[in-house]
């Protein structure tokens, strides 16, 4: 039994109200939002107006609720077809054989890395929508053309099929790098021909990368929300999202029907993960040699196949860069240029960015009328201000508050290793990842849109600025899996013997922890910090679930503004903005994936040899001022 004063320590008092916060925000932001959402589908009222369990799935196999989820599980399984072939043949040919020109490739190739979503989208419209201007050249070329070609699944398929290959150069990539070429070697002096080793060799080694980006990609395709919004084709997610925007006055029961597609997608989403987890439990892995070799790129020696090789990887380029260089070139281009699709290379302006210009357009009479100011720029313009202000804040504030909640959750997980307490922690920041961001969403937006929710003290969330803060919470806890397996990974590399030596030289856990183990996982902590930053700043599909005049993203407001574009003289140069918000958003995310991934995965020899060059740069400098001679002996 524990005295009184035991009780009353400052450590235990934390410890008891950490362990109830956690308690409060499980409950509260995870699972009761999703246990009200299966109970909305067994809570229908029917015709009469009386509850019927089973109101819903009756309507589900009545009406044509099966086609959108038949579309999704349609696109979800092409796009594993044609994403892992385009991804794979992508890293092949840039770290495997040996093309001329792959570091080249490899830059348009990692441009899906900084621009996604919407504007990835945006871009590929720009090129092939009915007035884009690939398709206004095909259609001079070709009188008979349908101009409405790219659209619906097809234009889908192939849009995600370049968007998605960005795991594969992140993941495949490093799997390929990390092959021991000793056994290639040894396979090739035992006469296997070169494409003969790939496949019995190299393929093998990468099997446990590929199916987890397949088992990725499938949910990807599930769960695809910007590219068939603004493409046209009929999925679940924006079935979802249209769903619960309407009323029953609208249609039938139509927040059941969106609860029971959530459903749908979050069982989906379960099996394929447990599928996942089993088969990285069975440990489908290759052991090499213990002194590793690196991969020397292999020639293609069939000179036809060569040619078809560069033949192929350049063309896969030209598709990759051309949607890239023609928003660059765009935005800064003026308006009548942007809006006929024509380039003007004599005619460079900044109007996109910055500043403002007078519109001038003949009215019904035959008379020129102009509107003062109205073609204002990205910075000039105060709804695309506000929507960046918006979403960088609430961006910055969800990626802060996952790191903080997962650092404090890793190190109670580490310091409690093996107990069941842990182990609940652990899978209870892991729970996000079973559903669907969707339906996580959607959870929120019907729970909490409300004043009787005790849970957060009778206090509508959804209601006016309120929506600011669950649009916050709901980012934070779809990245909490993410950055608890990235967290986790830097906390083993945190040697025992360093806490047992603070804790022998007196330091309490607190210190020891602000001491010796934050500052060793910090440089891990930041780049989980600038990844779930990018990728939630430029997010659409929570965006349109929590849409509202309260709480417009950056991504909302640039797609409303080019869906209104023109509409009673408002909104003029909305695609101009557009392009220039696509070049912002390249500009960010590149300066956030060189920090993580160029500064940020340096190991600590080379950044004391950068910082040793810039010592002498700075020395010789003075030294040409002072005539002082520098001393670089040491």
């Amino acid at each position: 039994m524990k005295n009184k004063s035991e009780w009353l320590k400052p450590s235990l008092i934390w410890k008891v109200f950490g362990i109830a916060f956690f308690v409060y925000l499980f409950f509260g932001f995870m699972l009761l939002p999703c246990l009200n959402t299966i109970t909305q589908i067994f809570t229908a009222k029917n015709a009469a107006g009386e509850i019927d369990p089973l109101a819903v799935i009756k309507f589900f196999f009545a009406g044509n609720m099966p086609s959108y989820v038949w579309n999704s599980l349609k696109l979800a399984i092409c796009l594993v077809i044609t994403v892992n072939v385009v991804g794979i043949s992508i890293v092949l040919l840039t770290e495997y054989f040996e093309i001329k020109g792959a570091k080249v490739l490899r830059l348009g190739y990692m441009t899906t890395l900084i621009y996604s979503g919407v504007a990835l989208v945006t871009g590929y419209l720009f090129l092939y929508d009915s007035d884009g201007m690939l398709t206004t050249w095909l259609v001079k070329v070709f009188p008979g053309m349908n101009k409405e070609w790219f659209s619906g699944f097809n234009a889908v398929l192939f849009t995600m099929t370049f968007a998605c290959t960005s795991n594969h150069m992140l993941f495949l990539r490093n799997a390929i790098r990390g092959i021991d070429y000793n056994t290639v070697e040894a396979a090739r002096n035992m006469g296997a021909k070169p494409f003969k080793v790939l496949l019995k060799v190299v393929f093998p080694t990468l099997i446990p990368t590929m199916f987890s980006l397949t088992v990725m990609t499938f949910i990807t395709g599930l769960c695809a929300m910007s590219a068939p919004t603004l493409l046209g084709y009929d999925s679940i997610n924006p079935e979802i999202v249209r769903l619960a925007g309407s009323s029953v006055a609208d249609e039938a029961f139509p927040q059941a029907r969106a609860a029971l597609l959530s459903i749908i997608l979050a069982l989906f989403t379960i099996v394929l993960l447990t599928v996942l987890s089993s088969y990285e439990r069975k440990g489908h892995y290759l052991s090499v040699s213990k002194t590793k070799a690196k991969l020397v790129k292999q020639k293609i020696n069939n000179p036809v196949a060569n040619v078809l090789a560069h033949i192929y990887a350049y063309v896969l380029f030209i598709i990759y860069m051309t949607p890239v260089v023609m928003i660059v070139v765009f935005a800064f281009q003026n308006y009548p240029a942007i809006r006929s699709k024509t380039l003007n290379l004599g005619d460079w302006t900044l109007v996109n960015f910055f500043g403002q210009q007078d519109y001038e357009y003949l009215t019904n009479r035959g008379k020129y009328k102009t509107r003062v100011g109205s073609i204002s720029g990205l910075f000039a313009n105060s709804d695309t201000v506000g929507g960046i202000r918006l979403s960088f804040v609430l961006s910055a504030l969800a990626a802060a508050l996952a790191c903080v909640i997962v650092v404090i959750a890793v190190n109670y997980i580490f310091k409690n290793k093996g107990k069941k307490r842990s182990t609940v922690l652990e899978y209870s920041l892991l729970f996000p990842w079973l559903l669907p961001t969707i339906l996580i969403c959607y959870s929120y937006r019907t729970y909490f849109n409300s004043n009787d929710v005790w849970y957060v003290f009778n206090t509508n969330l959804y209601w006016m600025e309120n929506v600011r803060f669950l649009i916050v919470m709901a980012y934070t806890v779809v990245k909490l899996p993410f950055a608890l397996r990235m967290v986790k990974a830097a906390f083993y590399a945190i040697d025992d013997e360093l806490e047992e030596a603070a804790k022998n030289l007196g330091a309490s856990p607190l210190v020891t922890f602000l001491r010796v183990k934050l500052p060793i996982v910090l440089p891990s902590v930041l780049a989980v910090f600038a990844l779930n930053f990018n990728a939630l700043f430029t997010e659409y599909d929570m965006s349109a679930t929590f849409h509202s005049s309260y709480g417009k993203s950056y991504a909302m407001v640039i797609q409303n503004m080019c869906a209104e574009e023109g509409r009673d003289g408002y909104n003029i140069n909305a695609s101009g903005r557009r392009c220039a918000s696509t070049v912002f958003i390249m500009i960010v995310s590149g300066i956030i994936l060189y920090l993580v991934y160029g500064v940020g995965a340096r190991d600590l020899g080379e950044r004391l040899a950068i910082r040793e060059k810039r010592r002498k740069r700075v020395e010789k400098i003075k030294a040409k001022f002072t005539g002082k001679k520098t001393n670089n002996a040491a």
